[in-house]
């Protein structure tokens, strides 16, 4: 079968390797659509994944459908789409370091058992769809992380994809009022037709004051400017500036939480913050949350799927690689397979 692995650094081969059976205690899938994350090309431009040596296969973003089921397992059938917590294979994580990669014709779930690697979902929901179970699940544990109420007014700086699902995530714990901030009008669109209830354009508008007319001013005592009445941020941009404007923005009792991948260190003015009692926390991965998103996108599949920008098949899937390693190109790309 065939399958894609980074083959040194900023190179990926689609490779020729043995197809996997299933054992007595495994799942043999079909993989049927994998996203493109931004930590595969960080594995490309690093030349592998640790503790992997040599060559690293690609690929924790899949979605597939049962095409062997070992005699010892329960709970599956030939013919069941699945979603899969790649963090729980036990034979490493999947695409991220361990022996098997989503994008490749067939992965073998080892030792699979209902609801740890595995959850069955709806035939009917489109497979580019479902695959992005994985990313949304990022997006759904920095939504925990933030803990919102459900009379919250919330900010989400990045519009992307982990920032349009914190939005989806937010509105589905009922938050009263969430803002999404960006510099790309398209992806501000997006966000309005996902369902947020106001988008700021930061290279246009002043964000703070944009706040502080759609959540109020914060009064505080103690706190001193313009601050904004909004409870809670998500920073899902990586970008030095959204720290900048939390510090500016946030008012009393405020909190904050990062999931977006900061490749440089960011400066914080704590004497500023001291007066705000600022609450930051940090979002990584989804210890509970995998399969927890997944009732949401079998609800509401077609706000998710505005989230998807690109679906290539994958005897074009280095072209795909390309197309999601160019800044501004695309949004979300998914790879699909026959």
């Amino acid at each position: 079968m065939k399958t894609v692995m980074v083959t040194g650094p900023g190179e990926i081969s689609v490779l020729e390797v043995e197809q996997p059976s299933a054992g007595p205690r495994d799942v043999l899938v079909k993989m049927k659509a994998c996203g493109i994350c931004g930590s595969d090309h960080m594995y490309t431009t690093y030349g592998g994944i640790p503790p992997r040596q040599g060559a690293t296969p690609l690929g924790h973003e899949p979605v597939g459908e049962i095409v062997a089921v070992g005699a010892e397992v329960t709970g599956f059938a030939v013919g069941d789409h699945v979603v899969m917590d790649t963090m729980r294979f036990t034979d490493g994580l999947l695409g991220s370091g361990g022996a098997q990669g989503g994008f490749s014709d067939y992965v073998v779930v080892k030792d699979a058992a209902a609801g740890v690697q595995l959850r069955v979902v709806p035939s009917g929901i489109p497979w580019e769809v479902v695959a992005l179970n994985e990313p949304m699940a990022v997006a759904r544990h920095a939504v925990n992380r933030l803990d919102p109420s459900p009379h919250d007014k919330v900010a989400v700086f990045g519009a992307g994809p982990i920032g349009l699902g914190a939005l989806l995530s937010l509105k589905r714990r009922g938050v009263a009022h969430v803002v999404v901030i960006d510099i790309v009008p398209n992806r501000l669109e997006k966000a309005l037709a996902i369902g947020a209830d106001a988008v700021i354009n930061s290279a246009e508008e002043n964000v703070v004051e944009r706040l502080v007319e759609l959540h109020g001013r914060s009064t505080a005592l103690g706190v001193r400017g313009l601050k904004a009445a909004t409870d809670g941020y998500i920073d899902a941009a990586g970008a030095p500036a959204v720290f900048q404007t939390v510090v500016e923005a946030a008012g009393h009792g405020a909190k904050l939480t990062v999931v977006a991948v900061h490749k440089k260190p960011v400066e914080l003015d704590l004497g500023a913050l001291l007066t705000t009692e600022l609450t930051i926390s940090l979002s990584m991965g989804y210890p509970t949350e995998i399969f927890e998103v997944t009732d949401d996108i079998i609800e509401n599949w077609q706000k998710y799927a505005l989230i998807i920008s690109d679906r290539i098949p994958f005897d074009r899937v280095e072209e795909a690689f390309e197309l999601a390693a160019t800044p501004g190109a695309a949004e979300k790309v998914v790879v699909t397979f026959d």
